[in-house]
């Protein structure tokens, strides 16, 4: 098969495309044929060794894949060939990556492509998908009628948490960092938009919610939680999943006598059964063309040293005038 790999962490440039051996489903796997897959902030973190992984060279990139299943294992149930399936949680913890041309994939990280859903949409939708999903319920609880902020709203993550927000009846206040990206909040839903840069933000927030919000759903890598912590309301819910690295002060006064709730997760930690109602949301929403996904670029796989190249300038360097998915096809 054809496939993105890496002998070496380093670089955009370490992803090599050639030929690697066909997988061979185990018992409880699906051989699926790879028609897209996306790139993902991590998927750059891990390449260049920033985020240190035992992997086993040639390593296979990539988190998520849609496709078809071709074959399955003695032991597979919920599935059988020719069945359109999407995964996440690929690429990590011994399970091979997407960038390829074929993947055998075990049977429960696996999910069902509603009709008329096409694969790069639910392949960009699948990474961020779960983990909104996993941030606004699982985390927040988050229910109709209440208020909740989402900083970095005009990202991948931040754009689909705010539609499912508004699918849920909550309000939603969406903070973005561009004038083009707060439009796009607007366009999805969002109750009130602003520029996370603007200083008249907290006055604007306080004005729209009075007895202050009830989530803060928080995507960016710097948090400011003397802002989060002065705009959440009593028994209020945070919520973090990005910056490794970060280390900003924290208002632990203010946070305590507030009765509020700090939660930080990463997706990884979740087994498989633990993301499949999230799975079966996604599912329904796209299915009724209710959650959408901005696509910015679809390339060839050969080009995933290009797509890294891509997302690294976005994601590390805050360069670029695109925004959105981007999306590789075999």
């Amino acid at each position: 098969m054809k496939a993105a790999f890496i002998r070496r962490t380093g670089p955009p440039e370490v992803i090599e495309y050639g030929e690697l051996p066909d997988p061979q489903p185990g018992p409880r796997q699906c051989l699926v044929r790879v028609r897209a897959a996306d790139v993902n902030p991590i998927d750059v973190y891990v390449r260049s060794g920033a985020v240190p992984a035992p992997l086993s060279f040639p390593w296979i990139p990539g988190r998520d894949l849609a496709g078809e299943v071709i074959a399955v294992g003695a032991e597979v149930r919920r599935f059988k060939p020719g069945d359109r399936v999407w995964a996440t949680g690929q690429g990590f913890a011994g399970r091979p990556g997407t960038f390829a041309e074929l993947a055998a994939v075990d049977e429960e990280w696996l999910h069902p492509i509603p009709e008329g859903v096409e694969y790069e949409t639910i392949v960009a939708l699948s990474l961020v998908g779960i983990t909104a999903h996993l941030a606004l319920f699982r985390c927040a609880r988050l229910i109709a009628g209440e208020t909740v902020v989402i900083c970095g709203a005009g990202g991948a993550v931040g754009s689909v948490a705010l539609q499912m927000a508004r699918l849920t009846g909550a309000r939603v206040v969406a903070l973005a960092g561009s004038a083009e990206k707060v439009a796009a909040c607007r366009e999805w839903g969002a109750d009130l938009a602003l520029d996370y840069h603007d200083p008249g933000l907290p006055d604007a927030i306080r004005k729209f919610a009075p007895e202050g919000v009830q989530v803060w759903i928080e995507t960016g890598r710097n948090p400011d939680f003397d802002r989060m912590v002065g705009l959440t309301t009593l028994n209020g819910r945070m919520v973090v999943f990005a910056g490794r690295d970060a280390r900003p002060p924290f208002p632990v006064g203010p946070f305590y006598v507030k009765n509020l709730t700090l939660y930080g997760f990463a997706m990884f930690n979740y087994p498989a059964a633990e993301l499949r109602p999230a799975a079966e949301a996604i599912n329904r929403w796209t299915a009724e063309g209710r959650l959408r996904i901005r696509i910015a670029h679809v390339l060839p796989l050969a080009e995933a040293a290009r797509a890294h190249r891509l997302q690294e300038e976005s994601t590390l360097h805050g360069r670029g005038s695109w925004f959105g998915k981007i999306v590789l096809k075999p």
